[in-house]
């Protein structure tokens, strides 16, 4: 598992993430090269997840869910964007 950057925008302003795979769904969310949280994807509901420790406000947590899930090809994702 290989860690990606992707690029969200967040109030009308693009921001970047590190992505790090953790393994079952799990990614690790970094800025900067500074943690901010984890986020658990719903590998049956696409529009779910949860985040642990996250400093993100829900729409950011959800862009980046959005962004994470284009990265991996997740088929059924593409309704939900």
């Amino acid at each position: 598992m290989e860690q990606f950057r992707i690029e969200v925008a967040i109030e009308g302003r693009g921001r970047f993430y590190e992505i790090k795979p953790l393994g079952n769904a799990r990614y690790e969310i970094s800025e900067n090269a500074e943690v901010i949280g984890t986020i658990q994807l719903d590998e049956k509901d696409h529009a779910h997840c949860e985040s642990q420790g996250c400093e993100l406000d829900l729409p950011a947590l959800h862009a980046i869910r959005q962004g994470i899930q284009a990265h991996e090809g997740w088929n059924d994702t593409f309704g939900h964007l």
